[in-house]
């Protein structure tokens, strides 16, 4: 019942608390099985330093950011959800009447007193920050309360972030929860998406993108290491600043007029609007002379359609029919 908590969990509370502030990566294949595996489990996963071994697909869910919480209703899966929190955009309308079934435990993170309250056995979430040692939420801390966790796997990169990681991402997921075929059935619609721009732009000349996210004194920009760089080379960019070897990095206004950018591509989100980040740049010295801001070009995409999930491929296509208008009258 929702607001009593079962008393084998009681221990598991008192140990996760004391452990809190010292958490790291850790092993889950450790853990005592319930009972029986469930068809088609056991299932061992490596997720971001951490192996945990489901002896049976989570009950008790937990999503916390939005691609994570896509992710999960694209999969079917809101039945196994008893938490989510920490939206950066409206839930697609597609989705919309699984989320509203699901409780809404912060708008935000959630303290970790408040995660154990509702008593989950999973969490999943989008960003590193989501795991945060400091907040008491690290995965070693859950993994003592009895909760195994799951990382995006564009925070740990082994490699380019490219739509095969996409399909890593969705196909982890789908596995932990014992629903492969529901993993196939979407990246199909996925990449069918991705197949069309791709037709619509064959032969086109790539479009010089600089991606401005935030930042007064410098840019802050998308590098050639999160998913961000290759939505822009599969919409018919290149990313000016892809040799930061990283997802995100900043650099300075001057290097961003010696790249002289074609378009720049706004990441809308948080306190200052598009408006905003569109008349700054457009009254920036160091800029007159770029042409995307000579010509007034700019391309806009939500935060939750460059990170890495189900959002990606119709962020592909929104950006490549404002870099190439043309190929798609």
């Amino acid at each position: 019942m929702k607001g009593i908590r079962p008393m084998f969990l009681l221990p598991a509370l008192a140990a996760a608390l004391l452990v809190a502030g010292c958490d790291g990566p850790g092993v889950r294949e450790d853990a005592a099985p319930a009972g029986p595996a469930a068809e088609g489990f056991p299932v061992t996963v490596a997720n971001c330093g951490v192996t945990t071994t489901y002896q049976r697909p989570p009950q008790r869910a937990v999503s916390l950011n939005q691609h994570a919480t896509e992710v999960m209703l694209a999969l079917g899966l809101e039945k196994s959800m008893v938490g989510t929190g920490y939206l950066d955009d409206r839930i697609l309308p597609e989705y919309r009447a699984a989320y509203d079934r699901v409780e809404v435990i912060s708008e935000e993170y959630p303290s970790f007193e408040t995660l154990l309250a509702a008593e989950p056995d999973f969490v999943y979430g989008g960003f590193g920050s989501t795991f945060d040692e400091k907040e008491g939420r690290g995965r070693a801390a859950l993994a003592k309360a009895g909760i195994d966790s799951y990382l995006n796997v564009e925070q740990c990169p082994q490699g380019p972030v490219t739509m095969a990681t996409m399909d890593e991402e969705i196909r982890g997921v789908a596995r932990i929860f014992g629903v492969p075929e529901r993993a196939e059935r979407e990246l199909k619609r996925l990449h069918g998406t991705l197949e069309g721009v791709e037709g619509r732009l064959a032969g086109v000349e790539p479009v010089k993108v600089f991606v401005y996210d935030s930042g007064d004194k410098t840019a802050f920009t998308a590098g050639g290491a999160g998913v961000g760089n290759e939505m822009i080379k599969r919409a018919g960019g290149v990313n000016l600043f892809a040799d930061l070897d990283k997802s995100f990095g900043d650099v300075s206004f001057e290097q961003v007029a010696e790249r002289a950018p074609e378009v720049v591509v706004i990441y809308d989100y948080g306190d200052q609007s598009v408006a905003e980040k569109k008349r700054f740049l457009l009254a920036h010295p160091a800029l007159r002379d770029v042409p995307a801001i000579k010509n007034k070009r700019f391309a806009v995409l939500p935060l939750s359609s460059t990170v890495l999930g189900v959002r990606v491929p119709a962020g592909v296509e929104s950006l490549a029919r404002r870099l190439h208008p043309e190929r798609f009258k």
